[in-house]
């Protein structure tokens, strides 16, 4: 067997459809701790389009902890449990596509050795994920990790959501000056900037594991691309819920691209920022990464882990960090939200950039073709991941 963890989860629409947000948390059911928790903004939504959510961030949550643990779902939504239990149908369609992908979460937790069951449970014993979700309907995002070293368990009975945030606020170092953001503990500051950053869609070069940087051949998306780009472009449609928002890309084809159907599922007017463009790989551009390893392995790992190393023709990793981070300052100081579609390494340099990762790490961080990550910073200038690598 593997390790228990409780799963509760709630989701909500002031409307319904209206404004949406979903929230979840893990919990220890041996002592009540809390594990982890996450809360985030729908845009316009149904409640059970809400509760699904709120599923799926959960089971998420549960599988960053242990992917084979035997996880307990306690929802009060008896739509979801009765239907994610297979003893009713699912006729909606998006909530069709969100049993899905609870199902295909459900599947990989129990092909790694744990298991997945749901119960209903009444609303009062479902609070500590009802305050998550409103939380979330209030604009704002949560993803804490409260299982880490360091965290003090309860003295007795269970942690409530308000003293996992005592937790978590004991945890945080102050970044050093000159460095990262300062990580968010969830401040209530107002609505904060964000910034939704999408990479595009795979090209022949990307299948084939080619490098392709700013001075290269500049390959156009090929289908599967496409259909990748579509789908982020839906995505981005529904966490925006028809708010304004800014759409900004890279010079480089692939991203203009994307950018372009993302536009036109989100509604959105896409403009060029060249600085947010990939790495220039220099005289490496073009070449195929195994390759690379079979011929140059020190020069690869040096390009990888050394800031300040670039290929003749190309850039360092430094003056492409310089013109991202410039480019996502300008995107904090226009406020409100920005989506950039752009390329895997100035990705994860904003991100590692939030998180106060040193470069040799970034590579730790997943951006997969198509895939949504976001940042939220503060008026005071605390800042956050909100999600990454999302497909």
């Amino acid at each position: 067997m593997g390790r228990a963890l409780r799963v509760e989860a709630d989701g909500g629409s002031r409307g319904n459809p209206g404004v949406a947000g979903y929230g979840a948390l893990v919990r220890d059911p041996a002592t009540g701790r809390v594990l982890a928790e996450r809360a985030a903004p729908l845009g316009t939504a149904s409640n059970n389009v809400a509760e699904y959510s709120g599923l799926i961030a959960g089971l998420e949550a549960a599988m960053e902890i242990d992917p084979g643990a035997d996880v307990d779902v306690a929802m009060d939504s008896k739509l979801v449990v009765e239907q994610m239990a297979g003893r009713w149908k699912i006729k909606h369609e998006d909530m069709r596509r969100l049993a899905l992908e609870a199902r295909d979460l459900a599947a990989a937790i129990s092909a790694a050795g744990g298991s997945v069951t749901y119960r209903w449970v009444p609303r009062a014993q479902n609070t500590d994920a009802d305050v998550l979700s409103n939380v979330g309907m209030d604009g704002r995002t949560v993803r804490r990790r409260l299982d880490i070293a360091g965290a003090s368990p309860p003295q007795g009975g269970q942690t409530t959501v308000e003293e996992a945030v005592v937790a978590v606020v004991e945890l945080v170092d102050p970044a050093p000056s000159g460095t990262a953001a300062p990580v968010g503990i969830g401040p209530d500051l107002g609505t904060p900037t964000r910034v939704l950053l999408i990479r595009h869609g795979i090209t022949d070069f990307t299948a084939e594991g080619r490098l392709d940087g700013r001075g290269g051949a500049d390959p156009s998306l090929n289908e599967v691309g496409r259909r990748q780009a579509a789908a982020a472009g839906r995505a981005t449609a529904t966490l925006l819920g028809g708010r304004p928002a800014r759409l900004l890309t890279s010079s480089l084809a692939r991203a203009v691209e994307t950018g372009a159907l993302v536009a036109d599922a989100a509604g959105l007017e896409p403009a060029i920022d060249a600085d947010w463009d990939e790495q220039d790989f220099g005289d490496w551009d073009g070449a195929r990464v195994g390759d690379l390893v079979r011929t140059d392995r020190e020069a690869l790992a040096q390009l990888r882990n050394d800031a300040g190393y670039a290929r003749p023709g190309g850039e360092t990793h430094e003056e492409m960090a310089a013109r991202v981070l410039a480019a996502f300052q300008r995107c904090l100081d226009a406020g409100g939200t920005t989506v950039v579609v752009c390329h895997r390494k100035p990705i994860m340099t904003v991100l590692g950039h939030v998180l106060g990762m040193p470069h040799e790490l970034l590579w730790r961080l997943a951006a997969a073709p198509g895939s949504l990550s976001a940042v939220e910073v503060w008026s005071d200038g605390s800042a956050s991941v909100a999600f990454t690598n999302r497909t």
